[in-house]
């Protein structure tokens, strides 16, 4: 079995196993991988292949190189990461046109950066034409939001993106079988992805989810699997999409739907947080319980606690479905997206959300009745949560006095998925140790969030791990060494917060004493979150490489020749001391480069 950071999935891990039920935990077999497809050169798109390349046959059928192999493989990844996460922006758009508004100030604000009336169907509007666009007509979102210094890089790279499935469609068309072999424009069509998922997807589904549902605020919480009380009726929902499960939660505060599992012999109905949506509505809906990342999904299912679970979007793994028929547990889909094996679909919509919603609520009181109900299990842990750039914007001359003064060295921005590569959240936890010793503070979104959360990084506890500078900023400032800026959507967050630290000191993105670490990427959307990194001019840490290794033209110029075209710069490595010492490194190098003292 692989190795596992958090004690209580550890725990869930071996009760599932003496149950008889398997989790991805207990399935991983690193021997079945395939080191071409790991490297990049292996093609599948003819009926001529599957074609490899290796010393003896150095081209494909076709005569494609392994270059090309390699950057017609990425780039197709990252138009399929890219579609994922425009499906979760588009229908957060549907949604947006006949919702209520709750943060009126996010909608001005927004209305005016894209130059429309201060309306929620005016937004909606803007950004679904935006998606459709044509091929010839270039982002209106992107145009407005970039900030001027990185669209005067945009434009001179020609890397503004047009329509988002249009560029998507594009990047389909380009990687099928004898198109595009130009590992150049390959490369650069993979950064014009990026910043659709930067700017479109996840700025704009981030901005429209806080008009619905009102900003994030910073609060403490509760979290971790010790918080559920196997007497209440348990729905776990997983996904990406807060506005859909918001409805889900409202149902489950209905006084009827109440008396209902109370007849049932619950105390009550709570909904568990699992994956992204979670992270995101913790923040956001007080008293909000978050219990899971990615790979703690199965576990928390197999525990025993849970009656239902709601999909809409990934993390929704397959083998939910053997937990789930095992257990009585019931499986719902709001989202075809999300429909796993014997999954029933609930297809919502704006129209027919409080309906589903309801319909959700009591099947999962059935399943209540039925389900053996044991003891609590595991811990729970403290978090501050909530972080938001509203939250920096307001802080913002304390936090440049910080910097200034050097007891904080800079920012690593600790982002993205777990996997099981480098076991269960446990390079998360070295890599984040390592840079909390160094006095660079961490800002985090995605399942790194909860991982570091299960952790106790999000509390006072992680502060006796700190470097002795942020121990004390921290402690004055009565805040965690690890921020919480929410799902990994929220990585819109850090980015805005970027954005406005460059704006107030005069500079560029790629001068700011600021790196990003994606330290157990997981999947295709997180290789457009890295593009959008790399666009935008951040050193990136990656573990493990994304497929690229089969080229040394591709890797030489992800890893070295873009930070001489947008800034940025893909570091590879795997041990968190050496990632670490890197990313430090080149935060004291633009630290100096700006003038700021050394610590």
């Amino acid at each position: 079995m692989v190795e596992i950071a958090n004690e209580d999935v550890r725990t869930l891990v071996e009760m599932a196993r003496q149950k008889g039920l398997e989790t991805a935990h207990t399935r991983y077999n690193p021997k079945t991988k395939c080191s071409y497809g790991r490297d990049g050169i292996c093609c599948n798109l003819c009926t001529n292949g599957p074609c490899r390349i290796t010393e003896k046959t150095p081209y494909g059928v076709c005569g494609m190189n392994a270059h090309q192999m390699v950057a017609k493989n990425l780039l197709r990844r990252i138009a399929a990461g890219t579609a994922c996460y425009i499906h979760v922006c588009e229908n957060t758009a549907f949604i947006l046109k006949r919702s209520e508004v709750r943060d009126r100030k996010r909608l001005e604000e927004i209305a005016e950066k894209l130059g429309v009336e201060a309306d929620a169907e005016a937004i909606a509007n803007f950004v679904i034409k935006d998606i459709y666009a044509p091929g010839w007509l270039m982002s209106g979102v992107v145009m407005s939001l970039a900030p001027k210094k990185r669209l005067e890089v945009y434009e001179k790279l020609d890397l503004i993106p047009r329509g988002a499935k249009s560029e998507v469609f594009d990047a389909l068309v380009k990687t099928s079988t004898n198109l595009n072999a130009n590992v150049v424009d390959m490369l650069m069509h993979s950064l014009r992805l990026g910043l659709i998922t930067g700017y479109i997807a996840l700025k704009m589904h981030t901005y429209m989810t806080d008009i619905m549902l009102g900003s994030p605020k910073i609060t403490e919480v509760e979290t971790g699997v010790g918080a559920i009380d196997p007497e209440y009726v348990n729905i776990m929902v997983t996904g990406h999409q807060s506005p859909l499960q918001a409805k889900i939660i409202e149902a489950a505060s209905d006084e009827s739907l109440i008396k209902k599992a109370v007849d049932a012999g619950a105390k009550g109905i709570r909904i568990i947080g699992s994956t992204c949506v979670g992270q995101d509505l913790q923040g956001r809906i007080p008293g909000f319980l978050q219990c899971a990342n990615n790979f703690g999904t199965e576990p928390l299912a197999a525990s025993g606690l849970i009656d239902a679970i709601v999909s809409e979007f990934n993390c929704t793994f397959p083998g939910l479905t053997s937990i789930a028929q095992s257990l009585g547990i019931k499986l719902m889909a709001i989202d075809d997206a999300a429909l796993v094996d014997e999954a029933e679909l609930l297809k919502m919509s704006p129209e027919n959300a409080g309906d589903v919603a309801k319909e959700i609520v009591e099947r999962a009181i059935e399943a209540f009745k039925a389900r053996e109900r044991g003891e609590q299990v595991g811990s729970t842990k403290k978090a501050i949560v909530g972080f938001t750039e509203d939250f920096v914007a307001e802080n913002m001359d304390k936090i440049l006095e910080i910097l200034a003064e050097g007891k904080v060295k800079g920012v690593v921005a600790v982002v993205g998925c777990s996997n099981l590569v480098s076991g269960h959240d446990v390079l998360i936890k070295r890599l984040t140790e390592e840079l909390l010793k160094r006095d660079i503070l961490v800002w985090t979104a995605g399942c790194t969030s909860y991982a570091l959360q299960g952790l106790g990084y999000m509390s006072e506890e992680a502060l006796d791990i700190a470097g002795e500078g942020l121990k004390d900023v921290c402690g004055e400032l009565a805040l965690p060494p690890a921020w919480d800026f929410g799902m990994c959507m929220g990585i819109a967050r850090i980015s805005n917060t970027a954005e406005m630290l460059a704006e107030k000191l005069g500079v560029d993105i790629p001068d700011l004493p600021v790196a990003v670490s994606a330290p157990q990427w997981l999947e295709e959307q997180a290789l457009g979150d890295a593009a959008f990194a790399l666009a935008s001019g951040y050193l990136l840490h990656a573990y493990p490489s994304p497929y690229i290794d089969g080229s040394d033209v591709v890797t030489e110029i992800l890893t070295k020749g873009l930070a001489d075209m947008t800034g940025g710069k893909l570091l590879i490595e795997g041990d968190a001391e050496k990632a670490a010492e890197a990313m430090e490194r080149h935060i004291i190098e633009r630290r100096k480069e700006l003038g700021l003292k050394s610590s």
